[in-house]
């Protein structure tokens, strides 16, 4: 485990909370979809529903609009939280603990999901992007570069040890300021990282404890896998096609990390695919119109749900409800594949390409400014011969045109025959230029070394599993031979730059 730097995080204990925490935060989102739609049918059903949320006082002192946002627009912060207590701080039963395979309570408060919800002023569709917990950002309040998961424990771990170093004997004051410490630096980190400062408005907040107890309440919700998966570390046990989850396989379904093809890009596509039938079994009839399932459903989310203080709930929910299922839409930032840095495996990620497709994914009709990719140091010592065999006709011209802007030097292209694979060539020995073309298509890339190729240039084989720019291919080890060979017919398929829309059940790894 790396040693971070500043105050120190509590460790973990073995495997298995680590294995817990992957994706269970996921349901957070079906905050954004359970208020919108359950607080305004269950104002007419059960009263007032807003009444008994945990809160948090996050924006008020922090610089951020009130709780109308000044550009019409919404913007929330969905957060699953590591913790091991309900929304108002009391413990979860063993019980519960053991039937979600959650393991040892840690203490960590890892936020390992992230997504950002945009909802234009009209309140007619959403957009939601996924921010992968690895990802290599700076974290703000002066902690340095660490995984964005990293940012709220930082400051947790930061005001606690001062509260208590100041006198403050009263752990449970200290507990809760020290949260409000960790989620304003969370959102401070993020909309640094996007380049949108005090861009977020609203904030909500789970455990894992919500997560099993909403899904019995709604009554499953329809998943597909491309394969059966069985995996012990997780829980999953499902055939391939359709299944309908809940309780403690849908918690398996969406935290399986171990095992996938794609790593985590796997496991957010498989949170999105539940949240997309989510959206679609909370919006639907058999919910909407039954009394006694909307009320066992607001109950169970404040059981286990914060929100940030000043969201008038029905309010929300009254300008929210041209919203369906089909109009909410799912998306990823843009990465640049794995690396170790210190010792830790994380994510790279290239800022200003991330704010540049956030700002295109929330500019709500208007024209978004054409993304600049940034150049990369060293790369004009780099030439790129390209040989197109996507099949596609504009891989060659955008690829190109990424590669220039990143500055590297490009010789004529060459149209080639169909071929299945991406394959990078490159001189043996040169490593700076491999390592700097795989930070334009991924670390996963198959690279082979070639003695045809002269020391300062690659040679990029586009294949049909290219999926354009930024789409990370088929994952492949560097391989030595001279001559390559093709990849084998197994090789796991790269992950889908298509987004996921609210309501269809896609197939996923």
């Amino acid at each position: 485990m790396t040693e971070w730097p500043g105050p120190p995080i509590p460790a973990r204990r073995g495997g298995v909370v680590v294995f817990a925490r992957r994706g269970v935060k996921v349901v957070f989102s079906l905050v954004s979809i359970t208020i919108l739609a359950l607080t305004w049918w269950g104002w007419q059903f059960i009263g007032d529903p807003s009444q008994g949320f945990a809160t948090t006082n996050i924006f008020e002192d922090n610089g951020h609009p009130p709780a109308k946002p000044l550009d019409g627009a919404i913007d929330i912060l969905l957060v699953g939280q590591d913790s091991r207590t309900d929304a108002q701080g009391n413990p979860l039963p063993r019980e519960v603990l053991d039937m979600l395979h959650a393991g040892v309570s840690d203490g960590e408060r890892q936020t390992d999901t992230m997504i950002l919800v945009h909802i234009p002023q009209n309140g007619k569709k959403a957009v939601a992007i996924s921010f992968p917990r690895d990802s290599w950002v700076e974290i703000t309040g002066g902690f340095g570069k660490h995984k964005l998961n990293s940012a709220y424990v930082y400051a947790y771990n930061d005001t606690s040890k001062t509260l208590q170093q100041q006198g403050n004997s009263d752990l449970k004051d200290v507990d809760a300021k020290a949260k409000d410490a960790g989620r304003k630096n969370l959102i401070a980190t993020l909309e640094k990282f996007i380049g949108k400062p005090k861009m977020i408005d609203r904030y909500a907040e789970v455990n894992l404890s919500s997560f099993y107890e909403i899904t019995k309440a709604i009554g499953g919700v329809e998943v597909c896998l491309n394969n059966a998966v069985k995996e012990k570390k997780s829980g999953v046990d499902l055939p391939a096609g359709k299944s309908t989850v809940e309780g403690v396989q849908a918690l398996a379904f969406v935290r399986q990390r171990y095992d996938l093809q794609n790593g985590d890009l796997d496991r957010i596509a498989r949170q999105q695919a539940f949240l997309s039938g989510l959206a679609n079994k909370v919006l639907s009839s058999d919910v909407l119109m039954n009394p006694a399932k909307i009320s066992d459903l607001i109950e169970a989310v404040k059981k286990s749900v914060v929100l940030s203080a000043g969201w008038d709930l029905p309010e929300f929910a009254a300008q929210m409800r041209g919203l369906t299922s089909g109009n909410v839409e799912f998306h990823t930032i843009p990465t640049q594949g794995d690396a170790n840095i210190g010792g830790a495996a994380v994510l790279r990620v290239d800022p200003a390409q991330v704010q540049a497709e956030v700002t295109r994914l929330t500019a709500d009709g208007e024209t978004a400014p054409a993304e600049t990719p940034a150049t990369l140091p060293g790369a004009e010592a780099v030439t790129v011969e390209l040989f197109d065999g996507s099949g596609s006709p504009t891989a060659a011209t955008e690829t190109r045109n990424l590669l220039q802007g990143k500055g590297f030097k490009l010789a004529a292209d060459t149209k080639l025959s169909t071929r299945n694979s991406t394959v990078i060539r490159y001189a043996p020995g040169d490593d700076d230029a491999l390592a700097l073309i795989k930070q334009v298509f991924g670390t996963a890339v198959q690279a082979e070394a070639d003695r045809d190729v002269a020391p300062g240039k690659v040679r990029v084989l586009l294949g049909k599993d290219y999926k354009g720019p930024n789409a990370p291919t088929a994952p492949s080890k560097t391989s030595i031979p001279s001559k390559p060979a093709q990849p084998p017919s197994s090789a796991p398929a790269a992950p889908s730059t298509t987004p996921i829309v609210a309501g269809n059940v896609p197939c996923v790894n």
